[in-house]
Formats: structure tokens, C-alpha cells, sequence
């Protein structure tokens, strides 16, 4: 079985590192007329996931946990109680609409980050449909945190990483900030909402105060697929249904569907990973043609 894919959506491949071999793609001409969901490129065989793989997602009306896989014992996470800039509460994030929750980030002094940031960034996508509602999406993208390029802009996902990303997301039809594509609408975020000083890692206590935030993010957009790109990203959406994960290799964590809050998860390699490690390229491609045969599948 081939991948059919049209003149442009093979050039974006390219762009990304992944060169094709002649007898596994079919070029097609772009549709006429406006484009679909169904317009999608058709994902080969080997890329589907097993029926092995997809009995986790009985986990995504259930624990989420791969087959096979123990709970892990549950740690309580502190709830921060969401602040507007001015500094009067808001109330628990958990209850939060999606406007307040957009303030409480921005006005969020739960840690020490708070005291070197610039912006908060909370994340960038499909716009609203009404003012102050959450967008309706089909993907949603999770990072790890903002850099010093998202400090200063205050939107996830920005330089030559993001740059990438974009290229990959276009490749199966997701475009940044787009009200209609044809793979669907997209919204990208990160785990946490501050930057780190100097870029370094997220230490679990920010981790663990900023994740009422993302878990309000996805209670509220209802995403079809969950992408968790990077380690600590995968960490953070999978601590809860995956025994041991912190020793757990990302290598060996793809390839399987999970979920959080119910919503489907698909792990993959972050973007500025990918752009020191080129041969892992072809793995993300994987990975997303993982997601897109998830998201695609109707909803039960």
C-alpha cells in the first residue's frame, strides 16, 4: 500500500528530512473546491496501530494504562488557587472558564518562575469561535516549556523548532492558528507556562503546579488526539498510567496509544530534538501518521 501524497505535502516531508522511496508514495493532485477531513493522506499499513496498541485506549474511557500495565500508586498534585494579575483569587483552577483560566495564567505566582519571566505563555492555535470560549480542536500539541524565543513572544513553539513543527503539522494537514485544514484545528501549549532560567529542565514541584493548568486546557478544548512531544512532556501527561515512567526511555515509549483525562495520547520526539537528531525524523512521521489514524477514528 502506498502513501498518497500531492506535489506540495511531499515537499513539506522533505523539508522535514523524510525522503520517500519512489515506490511507496503515490502523487495525487490537489482536490478542487474546499478541502475535507476526509482529504487526509492515506496512512500505509505498518503505521496503523495493532490491536494490542489500540486496547489502551479502552483506556481513554478508562485508566489509559497499555495493556498489561499496573497502576501506579497516585501522588496528591498541589492546586494552585488560580490568581487574576491583580492578585484577588479566582477560585479553584479546576473550575475555571476558559477566559479566567487564561488570567489565572497570566497573573499565576504558584512558583518561583513567576519571577523571572517576561510572558506567560499559555498557548496558540484555532481561534475562538465566540470571544472568550475555548475553540473547538481536534489536536492538541503538548511541550515542555517556553524558551527564550516563547519568554519574549509569549506563544509556544517559536524560532527554528517551531519553525519545524509547523512543517510537520502541515504534512498531515494541521495548520498554526487556522480556522478551517484539512487534518482538522490545532491548539499547541507546553506544560508549563514560564520559562526556566537559562532553559534548563522543569523540576517537579513547577511541574506539578503548573499541570492544573494544562489538565483545565484539556478538560475544556475536548481534543480528539493528545501529541506529547519531548520527555518531560511525556512525563508529565503519562505519570499517572504509566508505571516507572521517569526510567522509561521515549524511544521505547512510542508506538502505543495512551490517554489523559480520557483523551487518546501519542508520544513523539520534540522538535529541537529532532533538529540535532535528523534520523528520528522518519520516527516522528511515524508517530504522527499514529495520531492521525487515532484522531481520524469516530468517536464512541
Amino acid at each position: 500500500m502506498s502513501l498518497q501524497l500531492d506535489h506540495r505535502r511531499r515537499a513539506m516531508l522533505a523539508e522535514m528530512g523524510v525522503h520517500l522511496p519512489e515506490a511507496a508514495v503515490t502523487l495525487t493532485e490537489p482536490a478542487s473546491g474546499p478541502s475535507s477531513v476526509d482529504a487526509r493522506p492515506a496512512v500505509p499499513d505498518i503505521l496503523h496501530p495493532s490491536a494490542s496498541r489500540v486496547a489502551a485506549v479502552g483506556g481513554a474511557a478508562g485508566s489509559g494504562r497499555p495493556a498489561g500495565a499496573s497502576a501506579p500508586p497516585t501522588t496528591p498534585v498541589p492546586r494552585p488557587i488560580a490568581m487574576q494579575p491583580s492578585g484577588h483569587a479566582l477560585g479553584p483552577v479546576a473550575d475555571l472558564s476558559w477566559s479566567a483560566l487564561q488570567q489565572a495564567v497570566a497573573g499565576c505566582e504558584a512558583c518561583t518562575l513567576c519571577q523571572q519571566r517576561r510572558h506567560t505563555v499559555f498557548g496558540t492555535g484555532a481561534p475562538e469561535l465566540s470571544p472568550g470560549e475555548a475553540p473547538p480542536v481536534d489536536w492538541m500539541i503538548v511541550g515542555e516549556a517556553p524558551g527564550e524565543h516563547e519568554d519574549l513572544q509569549g506563544e509556544p513553539f517559536v524560532g527554528q523548532a517551531g519553525r519545524l513543527l509547523d512543517n510537520m503539522l502541515k504534512a498531515v494537514g494541521l495548520q498554526r492558528h487556522a480556522e478551517q485544514a484539512p487534518g482538522g484545528r490545532v491548539y499547541i501549549t507546553n506544560v508549563l507556562k514560564c520559562r526556566p532560567p537559562g532553559n534548563r529542565n522543569p523540576q517537579p514541584d513547577e511541574v506539578a503546579r503548573c499541570e492544573p493548568y494544562l489538565r483545565r486546557q484539556v478538560a475544556l478544548l475536548r481534543p480528539r488526539i493528545i501529541v506529547a512531544m519531548g520527555r518531560f512532556a511525556v512525563q508529565s501527561l503519562l505519570r499517572d498510567s504509566v508505571a516507572d515512567i521517569e526510567s522509561q526511555p521515549l524511544g521505547r515509549l512510542r508506538g502505543q496509544i495512551y490517554a489523559y483525562e480520557g483523551v487518546p495520547v501519542v508520544v513523539t520526539y520534540h522538535p529541537a530534538y529532532l533538529l540535532r537528531n535528523l534520523v528520528d525524523k522518519r520516527k516522528a512521521w511515524a508517530d504522527l501518521c499514529l495520531a492521525l489514524s487515532t484522531a481520524s477514528r469516530p468517536q464512541g
